[in-house]
């Protein structure tokens, strides 16, 4: 069941406590002829998802829209009709989205501890949104009147917004990261999408907002909630749609693609990259295109497709090849020299090719990379090394890499420490049972 964000957010609007809404829908109903003995709890089942039976929506929207002075509908407290796939993509349903994106938004805010323990959906539910990404219909006009006008200045607030959030992920981490993310889309881009704009302008707005977003969701990614992080990743290829560049949700998908391979599902991994791949088009940028052919490359390799893997990684070295950083979008500024090569690595390791895989890992070191970049690119060296029985100098590389990975809060980077700990520890060599204790000294300090 997913939790029910919008019912959450409308309670917490109207001031009401969950006992105290269940009082309200038995007194509701008994005027309707129905004895009703909701407590506390009930309401707690519906804001993970569970849908009361009979009257009883009604009875709540009654209840919450008395409070709140308005009119309350089904949809409104996530009670609707079920799916809603198909819908065109019109203003009203733009609107809709909004809604229940920036309830989302409020509930990471404040911490709702079913967030970040919701498993990521799979099946129909976990593929219709990049569907709906590829397909029409599009959005004919993303106008909306509204209480003031954005500008020109809230929208280039919000694309510098992204770019902070991004350097403190890359430094900091997304557990460290993600709660100042969201504060700001409360506060600053939830305001904007409800406010007043042109097609022109909303398209701007929604294009930073979808950067701003899937920020969020790299965090999230970051901090072991996927859940939350593929809802994240979802509302933002909905804002790539409404921008209509088709570019930023060809990177969005490259998100989603990368949580498949790390969610183990390579064949949704090598699905969603061909879809960003066709639908993108020649709008896509050398970068993107060269991780997604990298990223489909390790998913082959998993499956045993050797063929198939060797294809994709011609590919994704071809358009490394191509890469203009002049060119790319800020988004794909994380396509940094080494990058290609340390995906190339890990596809060749998994097909069982250890002297290029160590060539190809060993390349990616000597490229600059930022800080976290070059932990994932040291960790994988280190694990190479230690697979070609170079126990001495994977402890050296281990060491540089702990070093590195300090004052970041971060669970993949800590999945990586603790696998390169653990395969330090059992190779017995004085060295590397030295630096094995270097990294649970890191290991220690809590998240």
């Amino acid at each position: 069941m997913e939790p029910n964000v919008l019912l959450e957010s409308l309670i917490d609007e109207a001031g009401m406590s969950r006992a105290g809404l269940a009082g309200h829908v038995n007194r509701a109903g008994r005027t309707r002829g129905l004895t009703l003995r909701y407590e506390h709890t009930a309401v707690s089942r519906w804001l993970k998802g569970q849908r009361p039976r009979g009257q009883v929506p009604d009875l709540i929207c009654e209840v919450l829209g008395g409070r709140l002075g308005r009119p309350v509908v089904l949809d409104d407290i996530g009670m609707g009709v079920p799916g809603g796939y198909g819908t065109p993509p019109d203003s009203a349903s733009l609107s809709g989205f909004v809604e229940r994106a920036t309830a989302l938004w409020r509930s990471d805010e404040q911490q709702r501890p079913h967030l970040a323990t919701v498993p990521a959906v799979t099946g129909t539910t976990a593929v219709m949104p990049v569907w709906e990404w590829e397909n029409p219909p599009e959005d004919t006009d993303v106008s909306r009147p509204g209480p003031g006008r954005v500008s020109a200045a809230d929208i280039e607030t919000l694309r510098s917004a992204r770019d902070h959030y991004e350097q403190m992920y890359r430094k900091a981490g997304g557990i460290a990261t993600r709660p100042r993310i969201v504060r700001f889309l409360n506060a600053e881009a939830a305001p904007l999408l409800r406010g007043g704009h042109s097609d022109e302008v909303g398209r701007r707005l929604h294009r930073a907002t979808a950067a701003l977003v899937a920020m969020a969701g790299i965090c999230a990614y970051d901090s072991d909630a996927h859940g939350l992080a593929q809802r994240y990743f979802h509302q933002a290829l909905r804002l790539a749609k409404s921008s209509g560049d088709r570019a930023l949700g060809g990177y969005v998908i490259a998100l989603l693609v990368t949580q498949s391979l790390f969610l183990g599902d390579h064949r949704r991994s090598i699905a969603f990259a061909e879809a960003a791949l066709r639908a993108a088009g020649n709008h896509i940028t050398p970068a993107l295109a060269a991780d997604l052919h990298a990223m489909q490359a390790k998913a082959y390799a998993q499956l045993g497709d050797a063929a198939s893997a060797r294809a994709c990684i011609r590919r994704a070295e071809a358009q490394a090849g191509r890469i203009h950083t002049g060119r790319e979008p800020d988004e794909t500024g994380y396509v940094q020299p080494g990058l290609v090569d340390v995906q190339v690595a890990e596809a060749l390791l998994s097909l069982g090719d250890l002297p290029a895989a160590r060539e190809h890992a060993a390349s990616a070191v000597r490229a600059p990379a930022h800080d976290r970049g070059r932990v994932h690119r040291l960790a994988m060296l280190s694990h190479i090394e230690l697979l070609q029985g170079e126990p001495d100098r994977a402890a050296t590389t281990a060491a540089e890499m702990a070093e590195r990975a300090r004052g970041m809060e971060s669970q993949r980077l800590r999945d990586r420490l603790r696998q390169v700990r653990r395969e330090l520890a059992e190779s017995g060599c004085a060295d590397a049972v030295q630096t094995a204790g270097l990294i649970d000294g890191a290991l220690r300090v809590p998240l």
